[in-house]
């Protein structure tokens, strides 16, 4: 379980022991179930990374609702729902060549527009022969986006790279010549499943 659960954890566990305490048992039992689902949800298990030249994997566990391709590029994007792991993960092994965040609107994370006007904070990543964007993109519930990330920093395929709170959307860019191993519809999770292919070209 992440350390960010227990700015939420303690306060629910503690009013819902003074609740069964004083006999407010309604009170009690809300607060305590409260209390497990901030537990269920800043749950952090471990994932098996796949290991191959050129595989590129989930950034987040959930839904592709939007698989498009272009000639340089293909956009992926995942929805996750209150009950996926919201742990998010690099998609390849490289260096931070970027991090930007911007401000904006809170849409239903499941909508296309999410990904054009919603709050986001978006990572390059850069490997030695190409590059992949992820962009953390906030939703109705979600208002706290963390990346845990700078630029500079050298990150490791499935490696962990930030968190969103309470529902959200992880957009991806990848090069227009990768070959895509999911479509629109296609449940993955996140630094386990692989989403694409690229045959990296050695220097």
């Amino acid at each position: 379980m992440l350390k960010d659960a227990f700015y939420f954890l303690i306060p629910l566990a503690a009013a819902a022991g003074v609740a069964a305490w004083l006999g407010w048992w309604p009170a009690g039992l809300l607060l305590g179930g409260l209390a497990a689902f901030v537990a269920f949800f800043f749950r952090d298990p471990h994932r098996i990374v796949p290991d191959g030249p050129g595989l590129i994997v989930a950034p987040a566990d959930g839904r592709v609702v939007r698989v498009e391709s272009h000639p340089d590029r293909i956009e992926i994007s995942i929805f996750l729902s209150l009950f996926n792991v919201h742990v998010n993960r690099s998609p390849i092994e490289g260096q931070i060549e970027s991090v930007r965040y911007r401000k904006g609107a809170f849409h239903a994370a499941y909508r296309d527009v999410a990904s054009v006007q919603n709050e986001q904070n978006t990572l390059t990543i850069a490997s030695p022969d190409f590059k992949v964007s992820c962009s953390q993109i906030a939703g109705v519930v979600a208002r706290r986006i963390i990346c845990w990330k700078a630029p500079g920093d050298r990150v490791g395929r499935g490696e962990r790279i930030g968190f969103i709170r309470f529902g959200s959307r992880v957009d991806l860019v990848l090069p227009g010549d990768a070959s895509l191993r999911v479509a629109e519809g296609t449940r993955v999770r996140g630094g386990s499943s692989t989403i694409a292919a690229l045959l990296e070209v050695p220097k």
